[in-house]
């Protein structure tokens, strides 16, 4: 999808929250710029079985579990009575819907727009998401039976958003797992150049309803055994999972720049595919990864030695991230640069959000755009030896460091993988603000 033309799509306006109690872009900043690990213990507040989980490595071919993982502080609070909903029908309701739900007003806030003036308007919102086993089943008599099927159902998610705002744009929840986000941001994109709507919010939200995803990956073996995430890194074992929440707010450059909105980044170009047949489904494609980065380097109509900071997948797992590193460093990593681009992952801070993954990274691109420092990528001194790393340009970002721009501007890229082979990438220009402060 084509975004350089005269009036590009443009980023106005963000808002995230992240473990550690992050629910602000400058907070966020703090944490990633001084490198700081947001990982904590599993909480103890949603009835899940952690005695169970944490002796799982007990049972023949399951992998030790941790007490660990990127989880929010906040997600179990909400205000139902602030969006016009029950306390009743809150607590059938999926928390994922409450936290993109406060998660989306506050990003339109920080673009300057009133959330409470909204009804009508001809806005779009797209929510990167995917199941999170919340709450019971739907086939029983419970006191929250006839609540279910919006509360558990993905679809609301972004309904939600759009009912709450009385947003009458397209409204799309987006499930391409660990791609979700990014693949909203791509479809949202899409709309507002394809005149569905004015502009619009995308974004995504991940909340664990139950600790599936670790009793999944401790069968497969894929989970860090140390309780840290570290991409593409030797030392790296398997992933560990996190959750959190991203917004930003889409819209044309030169409607923002006429209601006097900061631009914080332009959507160059974006892009999905798919890894076609070949390898089991869940494993990546370095073919599949390097063909999407080339078509949406040559869409967004920049050299690949213009980009300074590649916000990478990188989960930690011995088998995706060396593929990664194969496709990136086939596309950017030419050996003939000088000065070649410095890689990280905000998995490493927050452990891996699933399908707000993306969004995580985003966000963490578009601060240290604003900035002008490119944020450390934590355990990055060892990097892995899968890779030769004599014959690419790619480093790893190890410490904080300035970002020199080109002509003003400073180019980075997003890229995510889901585990259902959906790949997405997205290539972003950030311009050089007078004022630094997001």
């Amino acid at each position: 999808m084509n975004t350089t033309e005269h009036d590009p799509i443009v980023v106005s306006g963000m808002a995230i929250e992240a473990p550690g109690g992050i629910e602000t872009p400058e907070r966020f900043w703090s944490a990633l710029s001084r490198g700081h690990e947001l990982i904590g213990p599993f909480p103890r507040d949603r009835e899940w079985p952690i005695d169970q989980l944490l002796s799982l490595h007990r049972l023949d071919g399951w992998s030790r579990v941790r007490d660990a993982g990127g989880f929010l502080d906040g997600a179990t609070e909400f205000d139902p009575s602030f969006f016009g909903i029950t306390p009743r029908e809150a607590v059938a309701m999926d928390p994922q819907q409450r936290v993109g739900m406060r998660v989306a007003w506050r990003a339109l806030e920080h673009a300057g727009i009133n959330p409470g003036a909204l009804d009508g308007a001809e806005a779009g919102c797209y929510m990167g998401v995917s199941i999170a086993e919340y709450g019971p089943r739907a086939a029983a008599v419970t006191e929250h039976s006839g609540y279910r099927a919006t509360g558990s159902a993905l679809g609301a998610v972004a309904g939600r958003i759009s009912h709450g705002l009385g947003l009458i744009g397209p409204s799309l929840s987006v499930d391409t797992a660990c791609a979700s986000a990014l693949s909203a941001v791509h479809l949202a994109a899409g709309a507002i150049r394809g005149g569905e709507c004015d502009w619009a919010l995308a974004g995504g939200v991940c909340v664990m309803g139950s600790p599936a995803a670790f009793f999944e990956f401790s069968k497969n073996n894929a989970l860090a055994t140390d309780g840290h995430c570290r991409p593409y890194a030797a030392d790296a074992t398997g992933t560990l999972w996190g959750e959190g929440a991203g917004v930003v707010v889409l819209e044309r450059e030169s409607r923002a720049r006429e209601l006097g909105h900061r631009i914080y980044g332009r959507l160059l170009a974006t892009g999905i595919n798919h890894n076609g047949r070949g390898a089991p489904l869940a494993v990546p494609s370095a073919g599949a990864q390097r063909r999407l980065i080339e078509k949406t380097l040559a869409v967004a109509g920049i050299p690949a030695d213009a980009i300074g900071l590649i916000e990478g997948h990188g989960t930690g797992t011995p088998v995706g991230d060396p593929l990664e590193l194969i496709a990136l460093s086939q596309v950017y990593g030419a050996p003939e640069r000088a000065h070649g681009a410095l890689l990280g992952s905000v998995k490493s801070n927050a452990g891996h959000a699933q399908a707000a993954s993306g969004l995580l990274g985003l966000i963490k691109v578009l601060l240290c755009g604003a900035r002008g420092w490119i944020a450390p990528s934590l355990f990055a001194g060892n990097p892995t030896d899968a890779v030769d790393w004599d014959a690419t340009s790619l480093r790893l970002a190890t410490e904080l460091t300035e970002w020199e721009p080109i002509d003003g501007v400073r180019y980075g890229a997003v890229s995510s993988f889901g585990v259902a082979g959906t790949n997405a990438h997205a290539i972003v220009a950030m311009p050089v603000l007078e004022d630094q402060y997001v």
